[in-house]
């Protein structure tokens, strides 16, 4: 172990569905999306020599998130409308609880609708690196 923050990132990809409620374009009728998902963990290496192991990391995302919103229509899974900016908090909360330990933290959540298109929610308040 050394006293390095380091970034880790995996990325997964889901096919879903949704509408766009309130919104006045293409986009307020049904449609689909590859999205494709970036978990970012920040936080020392452990005796392994690892931030997190992927493979545990895989498992998490596969459970909390994949599985909660793969090949499903978005607007029956959320109360809320199932904008990306929407989508991506409840990414960073359903996350933030159970991807933390003494050595790292969930560090940012990305969630690509499009090829071109993203929205991001990245922890301000991470670690204070000066300690």
């Amino acid at each position: 172990m050394h006293d390095k923050f380091i970034n880790v990132t995996k990325i997964f990809t889901f096919d879903s569905a949704h509408k766009l409620e309130n919104y006045d374009g293409n986009c307020k009728y049904l449609h689909g999306h590859t999205y494709k998902l970036e978990i970012t963990i920040r936080g020392k290496t452990d005796y392994r020599g690892m931030v997190i192991d992927f493979n545990e990391l895989k498992k998490i995302v596969n459970e909390k998130i994949i599985s909660k919103l793969d090949h499903k229509y978005l607007n029956d899974v959320f109360d809320f409308n199932t904008t990306c900016e929407n989508m991506v908090v409840w990414i960073f909360n359903e996350l933030n609880g159970v991807l933390n330990s003494k050595n790292y933290l969930l560090k940012k959540v990305r969630l690509w609708e499009t090829p071109t298109s993203y929205a991001e929610l990245e922890r301000e308040d991470f670690y204070n690196e000066g300690q």
